[in-house]
């Protein structure tokens, strides 16, 4: 009876202990599920990547804005990009023997050739969000080893990619990413879906789990979903895996680390914020986002700031016709930390960092407190 009881107790505790386990994908496999969100401008470079990836998770270099990071006098911007993705890919690589991933927003002018430069610098994933990647899989070669994961908000978006991809690449998303309207950046909902709880990740990953389970029954091949969008600790890691997300994809609480690639100034500005600071604002792409409200930001609100000509025809959806500032121009002045003339992209929770820390110990306190959200009594 006792030998009984023990197994009883042994098997309820691997159950739960077994919930934040090796992430699978494909013949790929990541040690911790936590995934670094790809944050441009210049955010999330070689630098913050490797330092995640050094701790088990997924470090990803954002594509964006890198014509700029790296300029160039011998190249126009979208040959400096590609020309910066390469060294950013290259240097992770020198830093880190774990998993290095690209995120490429669809909306951008040049999208082919950075998927390209990513599958030849042999990054080992490409995130793809802000659109429906659709034609994503054309590009890999028959030696390329590269993981392709969308990233959508909705199970529809989820099922229509699915589709797509099998039907005309014979090919399935190697894992799917769904980003909640938490997240930091520019948000794939309507301004009225931001705070409606229909909307809420709690509610987006069962949608999308019960979508992809179609597909992996059909073709008996996984394809984990990765939880996005105002995840900051162990805890929320814990809830949303029991939501029946396989990992978390996390970009927020990384800025303030030593490691992140942004400026002193523009991690200041999360340190700095209230709540009250988050805002929603509407980017000149066409897209709400979420950021930290400071005096640009105000100006543009009173209309201090006068459209501009477009030299570097970045972001195709983006209408310099009627756009008071250059959204680029924006992101890469936060990142030099010229907050004057920028702003800095946050998630929800951006107001909840009093300091700057380090990657390590922020893989450190999520351990903890997602260990401690398993040994909670059950309620």
């Amino acid at each position: 009876m006792v030998t009984f009881v023990l197994l009883t107790i042994f098997f309820y505790l691997a159950e739960r202990i077994s919930i934040m386990r090796e992430l699978k994908l494909g013949t790929l496999s990541i040690p911790v599920p936590i995934i670094q969100g790809g944050m441009g401008v210049g955010i999330s470079l070689s630098g913050l990547a490797a330092a995640v990836a050094n701790q088990g998770g997924v470090g990803v270099i954002s594509a964006a804005g890198l014509g700029f990071v790296h300029r160039n006098s011998t190249m126009d911007y979208l040959e400096a990009n590609i020309e910066g993705l390469k060294k950013e890919i290259r240097l992770a690589k020198e830093k880190t023997k774990g998993v290095i991933g690209v995120n490429i927003m669809v909306a951008m002018s040049n999208f082919a050739d950075l998927v390209r430069t990513s599958i030849a610098e042999k990054a080992d994933i490409i995130f793809s969000g802000a659109g429906l990647p659709f034609e994503l899989p054309a590009f890999l070669t028959p030696e390329s080893k590269t993981k392709l994961v969308p990233i959508v908000s909705s199970g529809r978006a989820a099922r229509l990619i699915c589709n797509k991809w099998k039907a005309t690449h014979n090919y399935l998303p190697d894992a799917i990413v769904v980003e909640g309207p938490k997240a930091g950046g520019h948000l794939g909902f309507k301004n009225d879906q931001i705070e409606d709880v229909r909307y809420s990740l709690e509610e987006l990953v069962p949608a999308v789990v019960k979508e992809v389970k179609v597909f992996e029954e059909q073709y008996q091949q996984k394809i984990p979903v990765i939880a996005a969008g105002g995840i900051y600790s162990g805890l929320d890691i814990y809830n949303i895996l029991q939501k029946g997300a396989a990992a978390v994809q996390i970009g927020t609480r990384f800025v303030t680390t030593e490691e992140c690639d942004a400026s002193m100034d523009f991690k200041q500005a999360y340190i700095n914020a209230t709540q009250a600071d988050i805002e929603i604002i509407q980017s000149p792409v066409g897209m709400p986002g979420r950021a930290v409200r400071n005096s640009f930001i105000d100006k543009v609100k009173d209309g201090l700031k006068r459209p501009v000509k477009c030299p570097f025809h970045c972001i195709r959806t983006c209408d310099v016709s009627s756009s008071p500032y250059c959204i680029i121009n924006a992101l890469y002045s936060a990142y030099k930390g010229n907050m004057n003339n920028g702003y800095a992209f946050a998630g929800t929770n951006a107001y909840l960092a009093t300091k700057i820390t380090t990657v390590k110990e922020t893989f450190r306190e999520l351990a903890e407190g997602f260990q401690a959200a398993i040994n909670r009594p059950d309620e």
